[in-house]
């Protein structure tokens, strides 16, 4: 029964006529051409190296690390130059504020030039009775030295 129903379903789509669209076809068949080479029964000797690529391999790679090697040698020196300058506008500033400085050297010690020398050496002349030539002048340790002994004598006496 179930199968004379199937029937019955498709009874009618049996009658209707079916149309072919123009833009649809059945593709021809592959022709393969006569000269087709045919497999190899080993394809081993197909995979041997060809030795005549390998000089112009490491020809080129030579090229190559040489060209990466000076371009990291101008990088660097380039680096090297911003980081020079930086350190020698640093030093300028420096000086700027106090003449004569100098960031790895000794600390700086006031001197006295011009007409406060002068004055300070007539000065010393008067004391002296102007016959002595000036004592040298002082080292900052020496004056520490000395203010040092001041320190520990007054702490002595106490």
């Amino acid at each position: 029964m179930s199968h004379e129903q199937s029937k019955s379903h498709y009874a009618a789509a049996s009658r209707v006529p079916l149309i072919q669209s123009p833009s649809l076809r059945v593709p021809r068949p592959v022709e393969l051409p006569p000269d087709i080479h045919p497999l190899p029964e080993s394809v081993n000797p197909y995979f041997v190296y060809p030795f005549t690529v390998e000089s112009h391999v490491l020809t080129e790679e030579s090229k190559r690390r040489t060209a990466i090697a000076a371009h990291t040698a101008r990088c660097e020196a380039y680096l090297h130059a911003r980081e020079d300058a930086k350190e020698r506008r640093k030093r300028e500033a420096l000086r700027r504020i106090a003449p004569g400085f100098e960031p790895c050297g000794a600390p700086l010690v006031p001197v006295k030039t011009g007409p406060a020398l002068d004055q300070q050496l007539q000065g010393w002349g008067r004391q002296q009775g102007g016959g002595q030539a000036p004592p040298p002048p002082r080292d900052v340790m020496d004056d520490l030295v000395d203010r040092l002994a001041a320190l520990e004598s007054t702490a002595d006496s106490r």
